[in-house]
């Protein structure tokens, strides 16, 4: 818990934390939390719009194959 301004750069330079939604943040701060989280090839987006789909810019997709023999 905490306020948003505060503990962003702190997650941002975290390794074990992989995904970053600054949206919400103030937009002078999103450089620093940006080079903050390239030294861990952080992902860090911000969306203009609350839209439920913006999870998938960090979800990973993997094919998973599985032979049947028959």
């Amino acid at each position: 818990t905490g306020k948003k301004d505060e503990i962003a750069p702190w997650m941002a330079s975290h390794m074990d934390i992989d995904g970053f939604d600054i949206s919400g943040l103030a937009a002078k701060s999103h450089g620093a939390i940006r080079i903050a989280g390239a030294e861990n090839l952080k992902r860090i987006h911000s969306f203009k719009l609350a839209d439920p789909g913006r999870i998938l810019a960090f979800l990973e997709n993997k094919t998973v194959w599985h032979p049947i023999g028959l």
